[in-house]
């Protein structure tokens, strides 16, 4: 019925929105209507942005234009957070990630935005324990010991981009329940995914998770750019290697691939893990 994304990290709002973009795209079920997404930005604005239908793909409008990216404060927000599911919810949207640039977000999966034993809003009681100080996991862990049985499960993010995931024991035992956790050691960055009634629900968080962690940190970005052009030579070596000037201007190239060196052909002179060289 519904999926609750959270990140934490460089670049956490593109992370969000892509993710959302490829959970719509990859799966079926209770995805592509409404959609509640938020930020803190660096300097620590919170801000909101919604849609009823079309989930990733009216969230952001350029005039006219549908399917367009986040504005770059959204895009270089260290925090974010969002809950969509299919169209029409109740207004105000913003019920379902509530949160305050001083405490952090709160999201999650199913319906986050009722009450409690305690008569309580579930969410914004995570978020009330949020800004008293408590840990994400304090704060779920407590409002969830206390409802057993309600039927939410909780993504609670603070200012200091830790992130925590639950799902409460009544809709732990449901049979269409989707859940990712990444990380990324060195620079801090999190994602946290909860999904139900979206298909295939066993991989579809795991990609998906997959593909926001990518975006904050990538696997492999270039560290500087060499310029080849036509004509330069190709030798036959143990490993692939290529000799640049000064100005990162190839000079020679080595492959260890010999068909390369058999006339015409059709293959990657420079491969991937290929040693560079600079002279003078």
């Amino acid at each position: 019925m519904t999926m609750g994304i959270a990140a934490a990290g460089p670049h956490a709002g593109l992370a969000v929105f892509k993710a959302l973009h490829a959970a719509e795209k990859i799966g079926w079920g209770s995805i592509g209507g409404f959609a509640s997404f938020a930020v803190i930005t660096e300097d620590n604005q919170l801000l909101r942005y919604q849609t009823q239908r079309g989930g990733s793909s009216t969230l952001f409008i350029d005039g006219d234009r549908t399917g367009v990216e986040p504005p770059s404060e959204v895009l270089n927000a260290p925090l974010a957070a969002l809950m969509s599911s299919g169209p029409d919810r109740p207004e105000p949207l913003s019920q379902f990630v509530p949160g305050t640039a001083t405490a952090g977000l709160v999201t999650g999966h199913r319906l986050p935005n009722t009450p409690g034993r305690n008569g309580n809003i579930l969410n914004l009681d995570v978020l009330q324990h949020l800004q008293q100080g408590k840990s994400p996991q304090q704060a779920v862990d407590s409002v969830l010991a206390d409802n057993p049985q309600a039927d939410a499960g909780l993504i609670a993010l603070n200012r200091q981009g830790q992130i925590y995931a639950r799902n409460s024991e009544r809709v732990q035992q449901r049979p269409d329940l989707g859940r990712a956790r990444r990380e990324h050691a060195p620079t801090g960055a999190v994602v946290e995914i909860l999904h139900n009634a979206i298909y295939p629900h066993a991989s579809l968080a795991a990609v998906v998770a997959d593909i926001a962690l990518e975006t904050m940190v990538p696997t492999f970005h270039p560290d500087r750019w060499l310029s080849v052009d036509a004509g330069i030579p190709v030798q036959l070596g143990t490993h692939g290697m290529v000799q640049v000037d000064t100005e990162l201007r190839a000079l020679s190239i080595v492959t260890s691939d010999a068909t390369l060196l058999q006339g015409s052909s059709n293959g990657a002179a420079i491969y991937i893990g290929s040693e560079v060289l600079q002279g003078k």
